[in-house]
């Protein structure tokens, strides 16, 4: 999401602390009483282009070498990795497509506040934007946004709040959710289209502080939820997994919670299997366009 005055104000007074409090932490990935993920490598993605960072959702295919990355002033990234005994050891861009409204136009200010990312099984992309809540879907990234119908709901949600998030389930379903706007009983509201329109299949728990950024359906058909706080140390980052039953969310499970510091602000979820069967996370960090934050790429190993 755009924060960039907030964060502004912000940083300053986390130069001092939270910047050594990063240095130490990253030493030590995550608090060993809630981690159940194993933290395999980090890796920092420096490029000198304009369009550049503030990255807010991601996606890699399954043997971990391709990736697709989109910022939140509507630019889509496309990248393969080159890995070194499974790290990431270098990110090389094959392009970087400005996405057109649907009247063709490049999109910026805040309709281009570009959030979550789904890419369907035939390739399709489907995006979602916080400025105006809605959800667009894109055939090839060059092509003009077709916006799926916005229910009413989508038209009351706080405009730097909204549609944060994008998964796409092993039919084709859609889901989304709002970073900050819990409904009448308190809990975090979850949208589905099911090709022909949009319902409410269920509600998540919000727990402590943190406000989700980022989900993705892994290949376990499980559904994987990454929540960020911020304090005065640092970003902390949480990552929880549920089953989708009939009934709703069940089995949920608290996979990662890092310390103040640890990471920086991760933002983008990719949840893909290892040529070695195991599930990995990998997650990216929008640093607002500042240079005191960094563009940032996670990874854990996932328990089963």
């Amino acid at each position: 999401m755009r924060r960039r005055s907030a964060i502004k104000l912000i940083l300053p007074l986390l130069a001092a602390a939270g910047l050594a409090a990063a240095a130490y932490a990253a030493k030590r990935p995550a608090d060993a009483a809630v981690q159940q993920a194993r933290y395999l490598g980090s890796y920092s993605w420096h490029l000198k282009q304009p369009w550049f960072g503030g990255f807010s959702a991601l996606k890699l295919s399954d043997n971990g070498q391709a990736l697709t990355a989109l910022s939140d002033r509507a630019t889509l990234v496309t990248s393969r990795i080159r890995r070194r005994d499974g790290q990431i050891a270098a990110i090389s861009v094959t392009a970087a497509h400005p996405l057109l409204a649907s009247s063709g136009k490049v999109l910026n200010g805040p309709s281009g506040d570009s959030e979550g990312l789904a890419v369907a099984a035939d390739g399709v992309r489907y995006i979602s934007f916080e400025g105006t809540a809605r959800v667009a879907r894109y055939q090839h990234p060059q092509d003009r946004a077709e916006v799926l119908p916005r229910p009413g709901a989508f038209r009351k949600l706080p405009r730097n709040k909204s549609l944060e998030t994008l998964a796409i389930d092993r039919h084709g379903h859609l889901y989304t959710l709002p970073e900050r706007a819990l409904d009448q009983q308190g809990q975090i509201p979850v949208w589905r289209w099911n090709g022909r329109k949009w319902s409410r299949p269920f509600s998540l728990p919000p727990r402590g502080g943190f406000l989700p950024v980022d989900a993705d359906f892994g290949p376990d058909g499980r559904f994987y939820l990454l929540e960020r706080d911020l304090t005065l140390l640092g970003f902390r980052s949480r990552l929880r997994r549920w089953d989708i039953t009939a009934e709703g969310p069940a089995n949920e499970v608290t996979l990662l919670q890092t310390a103040a510091g640890t990471h920086d602000n991760l933002e983008g979820l990719s949840i893909w299997r290892a040529p070695t069967g195991g599930l990995r996370a990998t997650m990216i960090s929008d640093d607002n366009f500042l240079p005191l934050q960094r563009t940032e790429l996670v990874e854990y190993a996932l328990p089963r």
